[in-house]
């Protein structure tokens, strides 16, 4: 009879410690709401940071297009021509102008055209994303990223 007893009740303990209490619960909730309050807002600023490594990198390409054209032209493109001169024109008459420096012209990664001054304000020319915000200035993802700022 002894045995019977026993096995009963290692059946009843053993049954209470298949489930998780409400205090178990609630502190894993507890501790995961903490883990997500810290994570969250490094997440949410990733694609800011994203976005303004991929306008610098554009920016260099656009920057090393334009001194392979001022090698072949001694010259910058004008404000007129802009950033368009480097696809070259397949009409024109001189071959130096017939030749592309890229193939494409990029978009800023807010989907904007890439700015261009020549003179420029900051160098001898200035290639620049308006940031998030597509205006002069700014602060933090609407700010500008130019060849100037590294």
């Amino acid at each position: 009879m002894k045995s019977h007893h026993s096995s009963s009740s290692q059946r009843i303990i053993a049954s209470r410690q298949l489930g998780f209490s409400l205090i178990e619960i609630m502190v894993v909730v507890v501790i995961m709401g903490i883990m997500a309050a810290l994570i969250v807002p490094n997440i949410m600023d990733r694609p800011d940071q994203a976005r303004t490594v991929a306008a610098r990198q554009d920016i260099g390409a656009l920057m090393q297009a334009l001194k392979l054209y001022r090698l072949d032209h001694g010259r910058y493109p004008g404000a007129d021509q802009g950033l368009q001169a480097l696809l070259g024109n397949p009409h024109a008459s001189k071959p130096a102008d017939k030749q592309a420096y890229m193939d494409h012209l990029p978009n800023d990664p807010w989907g904007t055209p890439y700015q261009y001054l020549n003179p420029g304000v900051h160098g001898e020319i200035d290639v620049f994303s308006l940031g998030a915000d597509g205006r002069a200035g700014g602060e933090g993802s609407d700010s500008d990223i130019g060849s100037w700022t590294r």
